[in-house]
């Protein structure tokens, strides 16, 4: 069983948020990334989307969005991104889900000898216009992400492998310790995968190796609209 991650599909199938409208990587990249999960996924593997699916409002509209790549080989697991608006309550969310799509939220799943758990986050100190509002969604994501991580640790077996899951990226520019990554530390987590970050002015490497835990991001423009590999 291999693993894969992309993130920020930005998928509109009912809604009119066309993404090439930025140019460059965004041109026919929904093609490109499905055209390299066929290549690259086995029915056996894992492919986790971190957040920023789907521009719907409701679950009705991301269903059709959801459609897309829910019959690509691979099962696959998503949590939610700050403009997945359709994203209600965990139950509606999974009750539209369809076969082989596994939505996560402040929780985790286990497949083999690898447990994956996934939460949102939020923007973290010393990012750009980080206010006291962020503040406290960063106090508030910070218990949510102990949840998840407290409900994988109970899934997590001698020679099992720990990834999150999460949107926001853990740390700054500067990579600078975060709640979130001494969580991370704390809970003995492998790998980290995040996504948010887009556009030519990014500051960030593809991999980060801190403190042990890996960290992918894998926004989709910022990785050539292909599935990152994930090595644990």
């Amino acid at each position: 069983m291999k693993i894969w991650a992309i993130s920020d599909l930005h998928i509109s199938t009912r809604n009119d948020k066309p993404m090439d409208v930025f140019g460059g990587n965004w041109v026919g990249y929904l093609d490109k990334i499905f055209a390299d999960w066929q290549k690259k996924v086995e029915d056996d593997d894992l492919v986790l989307i971190g957040g920023d699916i789907s521009w719907a409002m409701t679950i009705d509209e991301a269903q059709s969005d959801v459609a897309l790549f829910a019959p690509l080989k691979g099962k696959k697991i998503i949590i939610k991104g700050n403009h997945d608006y359709w994203w209600s309550g965990i139950g509606k969310v999974r009750d539209m889900l369809p076969e082989g799509v596994f939505a996560l939220q402040n929780d985790a799943i286990k497949f083999e000898n690898v447990v994956v758990c996934g939460s949102r986050c939020w923007s973290v100190p010393g990012s750009a216009d980080y206010s006291a509002h962020d503040e406290k969604i960063y106090l508030r994501e910070t218990e949510r992400l102990k949840l998840s991580l407290f409900q994988a640790k109970k899934l997590v077996g001698e020679g099992d492998k720990l990834v999150a899951l999460i949107h926001y990226p853990p740390f700054n520019v500067r990579r600078e310790d975060t709640l979130f990554t001494k969580i991370f530390e704390e809970y003995g987590v492998n790998a980290v995968i995040y996504g948010h970050l887009h556009g030519k002015n990014v500051r960030a490497d593809k991999l980060v190796i801190k403190n042990g835990i890996k960290y992918y991001l894998t926004a989709c423009d910022q990785v050539n609209n292909e599935l990152t590999e994930i090595i644990l």
